[in-house]
């Protein structure tokens, strides 16, 4: 047999355009990059959680799931700013524009092998920009309804079969939803594996999910007996992290005859919840009906529906509430130590256990893993962290009230037992000693990792820093006209600084080109309605779809933030701004294949875009000192680059 050799040829496409375009941004950004030494602006943020990346120690950052910080932990003027430095947007700007370059590549490529190929980059491209900033859910959700379009007109398709419409639909689904989700769980499984040592974020954590970290709680609470018994020496954690975490508390200090505003209290001890560990915060389980205040052998489990008392462990004085108003909460009952002064104030010390999360109605109260609300038996009211903090005369502690009007699932009314101990000691002073010493045992508790999974997610979308104002926070209403900046970096003796502060020119553009497609889309969408065709069917659709990723990115990534109560700073418009930088080429291109007819035209609008391009150089070069902090101006140089009033540009006094 002749054995027929076959020839391999290979084509090789060069886009020198892109090529250049590719330089020059490698060039913009890698000039200087090892200036300054010094650590810029929330890269201290950023700094602090790869530190915790090498150390294995657990955190959570409430701005955004952990991806971003694990790529960093691997390894224009705006953007070009942005992109220098240990920050996350530029990730985030990369993931977004790669999942919508190959959704449009799998659009397009509708017989080609590798049109699969690019489904699957998208999905994961959307999981990896959702990964790094919750702000990538924008793009995929305008991702999403781009294809739910096209696969409506698929299904519309009779020239496939049911089959393959199913299979098409199927693949979809699977692409850029499962696969997204498959992957952002696993973002976390590998977060929550690699931090798997206590750190400074414990506390905004349930004492669950504390007591599964190596050290911290782990230490103190492991071993300890795992169900909850009369005699039980207990701590009540709230499970609620609002306004901070606290525990239910007592002290030798009585609440005031008469308020500020001469309202009465009942002169009783004070009860509150203290956000610090403390030996007050031990509280004894009693059995109503038994004077003993020690675990029996065999010990007696407390149970879902049990009545009990609440002793404080170093007072001796019963949990109380009763119909006189709270401190600061005068719609609520006040809670209080039972003291009697031999008035007609009887003590009102009955308590029923509801475990929430419980799986049976007789279930055991579990030390850390069972949620308990307190329910007082003579009126009903739930046990409850009002939030609010008390005066000088209650050490600014917080307030915990009897809540009558008490409904659905409220974590203020939850709490926990976290430490826990069987107690030995029935005389006061022994048990004093008793309740001062460490907890001790040998079982260990693990929450699974979905049960982490789900509370960090819940924390991070709902535990906020205390909004306070900053020098630099902005509008977005000021991000449109580049009407502020932030001051990234400032050099210790001279003038030298970093900005982040737009490219002036390239701003206004991508506004003008925004304005210019809106209207030739409003003008095509009404002469079509009228049945009169000026561009071809295939210009018109490539026209629309460029609006849908190119105007609507834009403002999927913009017009959020009108509704956000946060902090916003200028770098939160950084992908809105990129998708409508992109808006740019597209109405150029428009304009001079569909719009501009002659060559006089054509030409004249050449020489104005050259000019753009000049310009666009000019405004990067004169701001260039603001973006790569060198070299040092004066501050006459300086205040000649402050183009806008409101501009905040750093001019040191000599």
């Amino acid at each position: 047999m002749q054995c027929v050799k076959l020839p391999i040829s290979v084509r090789v496409e060069i886009n020198l355009l892109l090529m250049a375009v590719t330089g020059l941004a490698l060039v913009t950004r890698l000039y200087g990059i090892h200036f300054p030494r010094a650590v810029v602006f929330d890269e201290v943020y950023y700094g602090q959680f790869l530190s915790l990346y090498m150390k294995q120690v657990f955190f959570i950052d409430e701005s955004g799931p952990p991806f971003g910080h694990m790529v960093l932990a691997l390894g224009e003027n705006s953007l070009i700013v942005q992109s220098r430095f240990m920050l996350l947007e530029s990730v985030l700007i990369f993931f977004l524009l790669l999942a919508v370059l190959s959704y449009l590549h799998f659009h397009k490529a509708r017989n080609s092998s590798f049109r699969w190929f690019w489904l699957m980059i998208c999905g994961v491209s959307c999981a990896c920009g959702i990964g790094v900033k919750y702000m990538g859910m924008f793009t995929y959700f305008l991702l999403l309804g781009l294809t739910a379009v096209h696969t409506w007109q698929l299904i519309g398709d009779r020239t496939l079969s049911h089959g393959k419409v199913v299979v098409q639909v199927l693949v979809r689904f699977l692409a850029l939803v499962v696969l997204p989700v498959i992957m952002y769980i696993g973002f976390f499984y590998v977060h929550l594996t690699l931090l798997y040592r206590s750190g400074p974020h414990d506390q905004m954590m349930s004492s669950a999910f504390q007591a599964s970290l190596e050290g911290g709680l782990a230490r103190i609470t492991q071993g300890q007996p795992l169900d909850v018994a009369l005699g039980s020496q207990v701590t009540l954690r709230t499970v609620s992290s609002k306004p901070v975490p606290c525990w239910l508390h007592s002290h030798k200090v009585n609440y005031p005859i008469r308020y500020e505003n001469g309202r009465g209290s009942s002169h009783q001890q004070q009860v509150t919840c203290y956000p610090f560990k403390d030996v007050n915060n031990w509280w004894i389980i009693k059995d109503p009906g038994r004077h003993t205040l020690v675990v029996s052998s065999p010990p007696r489990p407390v149970r879902h529906g049990d009545i009990i008392q609440l002793l404080h462990g170093m007072t001796s004085r019963y949990l109380n509430t009763h119909d006189v108003a709270a401190p600061m909460s005068p719609h609520s009952q006040e809670v209080s130590g039972y003291i009697d002064f031999n008035v007609s104030m009887p003590a009102q010390n009955l308590w029923r256990v509801d475990i929430v999360n419980r799986e049976s109605d007789r279930e055991i109260w579990k030390t850390i893993l069972s949620e308990v609300r307190l329910v007082h038996v003579n009126t009903s009211a739930v046990l409850k962290l009002s939030g609010a903090s008390l005066p000088e005369w209650g050490f600014k502690q917080l307030e915990v009230v009897g809540d009558k009007i008490y409904k659905g699932y409220q974590q203020s009314g939850m709490w926990n037992v976290e430490e826990h101990r069987y107690g030995r000691s029935q005389e006061q002073k022994e048990r004093e000693l008793e309740l001062k010493s460490p907890t001790h045992s040998d079982i260990k508790r693990n929450l699974t990792f979905m049960a982490k999974f789900l509370e960090l997610q819940w924390k991070m979308l709902t535990v906020k820093n205390e909004e306070s104002e900053h020098k630099y926070s902005s509008s977005p209403l000021e991000w449109i006209t580049m009407d502020t900046n932030i001051a990234y970096w400032l050099h210790p003796s001279s003038n030298a600084q970093i900005q982040l502060i737009g490219n002036i020119v390239n701003w206004t553009i991508a506004n003008l080109a925004l304005v210019v497609y809106c209207l030739m889309f409003l003008t095509y969408l009404l002469r079509r309605r009228r049945k009169v065709e000026d561009i071809p069917q295939d210009s018109w659709e490539q026209l629309v779809l460029a609006g849908v990723i190119c105007v609507g990115g834009w403002a999927v990534n913009y017009l959020p933030f009108f509704l956000m109560e946060k902090t916003l700073f200028l770098y939160h418009y950084l992908p809105a701004l990129t998708f409508k930088i992109l808006q740019i080429p597209i109405v150029v291109e428009h304009l001079y294949i569909h719009v501009l007819k002659s060559p006089a035209q054509r030409k004249a609008f050449g020489v104005v875009i050259l000019a753009v391009l000049c310009s666009v150089y000019v405004s990067y070069h004169n701001l260039s000192p603001l973006t790569y902090g060198q070299p040092a101006l004066s501050s006459d140089e300086l205040a000649a680059l402050r183009w806008r009033e409101s501009w905040d540009i750093l001019l040191r006094k000599r």
